[in-house]
């Protein structure tokens, strides 16, 4: 065999076994007769043997088209189950997405998310890492998630595309002294415990610039890494925090209270991070338009699922 057989070549060679017609076949096949006359004929020239023969009323397979058959069936159905997998995943129907998100993200706006998609594409494999900001940025430089809802980058090399802005507001225990209605002023920091988030979070900066801002020296207690936490400190009467309003649904709502802060308006802005230059893959680009759809839907109609992402993490 001087060269292998083309795949068209040898699916025209199935057409003329099935329909023992060189004119049916060029029929189906959409090419000349003598197009097709000359495809067999190179064929039988590569493979040195004779496939078919054929007067002007007959065509039959010969023995080496008979053993051919079988070889030609097995390979065009593996060439076109491969292909049709591959189709599968170039959009997105297949394989795996490893999503970042911030812990506040991850038990609010996700999991209905994460279970709608996988409706949809119930053959895409979702990994989630919940982590802080920096962690997040790092791993998507370390390629070990394709993409991450969180706060905007601090450096370059990253896109980012917005979703919400969150106000930072008072939390504070059901009953307080500061369990009154109106605007709390950013002083109340500075009088009473402060239970402060943990350093290098992306809450903890926020606090730490509006301290700053107004001029205040704030002592932070306890540097919690959970919102479950801060929320139990609050109930037990430890102290106050403030929190952005989206992330109020991982507390006990039923056991804290909360006031709008006065200027300076800090606010936590939450989107979708990607590396900026790498195209996403197919699985992961689905999952980020998925994403982005069922945000800005339940957005608009208000409904419970879409309250749970605009309250409990931007």
């Amino acid at each position: 065999m001087r060269h292998p057989p083309s795949l068209s070549s040898l699916r025209l060679f199935l057409q003329v076994a099935y329909n023992r017609s060189f004119s049916e076949a060029s029929r189906i096949s959409n090419v000349s007769q003598p197009a097709l006359s000359r495809t067999i004929r190179l064929l039988e020239e590569q493979l040195d043997t004779r496939l078919f023969d054929r007067n002007s009323r007959n065509v039959a397979l010969t023995s080496a088209g008979e053993a051919l058959l079988p070889i030609v069936e097995r390979l065009t159905a593996d060439f076109d189950h491969a292909f049709s997998e591959l189709a599968h995943s170039f959009a997105g129907e297949r394989g795996r997405v490893v999503v970042g998100a911030l812990p506040s993200v991850a038990a609010g706006a996700l999991p209905s998310a994460i279970s709608s998609f996988r409706t949809r594409y119930p053959q895409v494999e979702v990994i989630l890492h919940d982590h802080l900001s920096g962690n997040l940025y790092q791993q998507m430089l370390e390629r070990q998630i394709d993409l991450a809802i969180t706060t905007p980058p601090e450096t370059e090399g990253f896109e980012f595309e917005k979703l919400m802005d969150d106000p930072l507001v008072l939390v504070c225990p059901i009953g307080s002294d500061l369990d009154e209605p109106g605007p709390a002023q950013w002083s109340v920091f500075s009088e009473h415990p402060f239970i402060a988030m943990a350093p290098r979070s992306s809450v903890r900066e926020l606090t730490d610039a509006a301290f700053n801002i107004a001029g205040l020296s704030v002592r932070g207690l306890y540097d919690c890494t959970q919102l479950a936490t801060v929320g139990a400190l609050i109930h037990a009467g430890l102290g106050i925090t403030a929190l952005p309003l989206s992330t109020l649904g991982m507390l006990h709502s039923d056991r804290i209270a909360t006031r709008e802060l006065e200027q300076p308006s800090i606010i936590r802005r939450i989107g979708i991070a990607t590396l900026s230059g790498r195209t996403l893959p197919p699985a992961a680009d689905a999952f980020r338009r998925h994403f982005l759809q069922k945000f800005r839907t339940d957005r608009q109609s208000g409904n419970a699922g879409n309250q749970s992402i605009l309250r409990n993490d931007r």
